[in-house]
């Protein structure tokens, strides 16, 4: 009879062997991580004290920027912990609860990717309709079932991915702990949980990008119609930048989740990791808000605001 793990660890490899390299690693990944939570909380803030940006668009911008600095905070801190230590040991509940956590924020994001395409859809498409369709009730609605469905579909994960017994090995051969390189350390038999993942990945990833590619689609279509070359020049510029965030998600997404476990490649694969879990959290506030015109007004105004309660304050 199989018996099940009693596992209370694992180690993780990291990022790298290379005593050399890990204190200019420590500092960059320190320099990425501040980014992100100067950035999106940041935003989080601008959006909360302007009441220019109290719209649907920038509520949803808000929760993005809320859940970009949870799922890289469920990582990066661990990451940087091991380089400046040395310490790569992870308990078994602290393993399940980075991938809890991380599996909740990340299928967040891509819901809430999909709410913020069709926003887009409503206010290209139906601009006169926007106000009556996108209220304050949907947009709650639809944060609150992007949230739902992101730790819901992280239970299941979790729950499916740590009912599997443990016994042969405990080192992760990654920087933090994910499915592909905790099935490989299974000993039970992971076709069937295999397949539950890979169905459940499959949903969250490709309804969210079923409904964000229709809403561009119908954009697109509503772009051409404009007759206007500046209004139109104007709209792909907007869509050019949003579709390449989006392309970069669900890229590596893709990339990571939605192939068999024997293909990966461990190298290919922290590559990719380090890029979804450290650099996307930090550029999307760059893509989403700090190249929108309003964004940048609500941020002079609060420079101006704060300049002027020093020059009252010294004078």
């Amino acid at each position: 009879m199989e018996n099940r793990s009693r596992v209370d660890e694992f180690i993780l490899t990291g990022i790298t062997d290379d005593p050399e390299l890990q204190v200019p690693l420590f500092i960059i990944f320190a320099l990425i991580y501040l980014i992100t939570l100067v950035g999106n909380l940041g935003i989080v803030a601008l959006i909360s004290w302007d009441s220019c940006l109290q719209t649907p668009m920038y509520f949803f911008l808000s929760n993005l920027s809320l859940v970009d600095f949870g799922y890289s905070s469920a990582v990066t801190p661990k990451v940087m912990a091991g380089l400046l230590t040395g310490n790569k040991i992870i308990s078994y509940n602290g393993c399940a609860t980075q991938l809890f956590f991380f599996g909740a924020f990340a299928t967040t994001e891509s819901f809430l990717l999909a709410s913020m395409a069709y926003d887009r859809h409503a206010a290209v498409c139906k601009p006169l309709h926007y106000t009556t369709t996108i209220t304050s009730t949907v947009c709650a609605y639809l944060a609150s079932g992007a949230h739902i469905c992101g730790f819901l579909t992280s239970s299941i994960i979790i729950g499916t991915t740590f009912s599997l017994s443990f016994c042969r090995f405990n080192i992760v051969h990654h920087f933090f702990c994910d499915i592909p390189p905790l099935l490989v350390l299974s000993c039970s038999d992971i076709h069937v949980t295999e397949l539950v993942l890979f169905i459940l990945g499959s949903f969250t990833v490709f309804f969210p990008f079923l409904v964000i590619f229709a809403s561009y689609l119908l954009i697109f279509i509503a772009i051409l119609n404009i007759h206007s070359s500046e209004g139109r020049q104007k709209a792909f510029s907007t869509c050019t930048s949003h579709l390449t965030a989006v392309s970069i998600f669900y890229g590596t997404i893709i990339f990571m989740y939605l192939q068999p476990s024997s293909s990966h490649s461990m190298d290919a694969d922290k590559m990719v990791s380090v890029f979804y879990a450290m650099i996307i959290p930090m550029l999307n506030p760059l893509v989403y808000s700090l190249r929108n015109k309003e964004v940048k007004n609500a941020f002079r105004k609060v420079l101006r605001d704060q300049e002027l309660q020093l020059d009252h304050l010294f004078s």
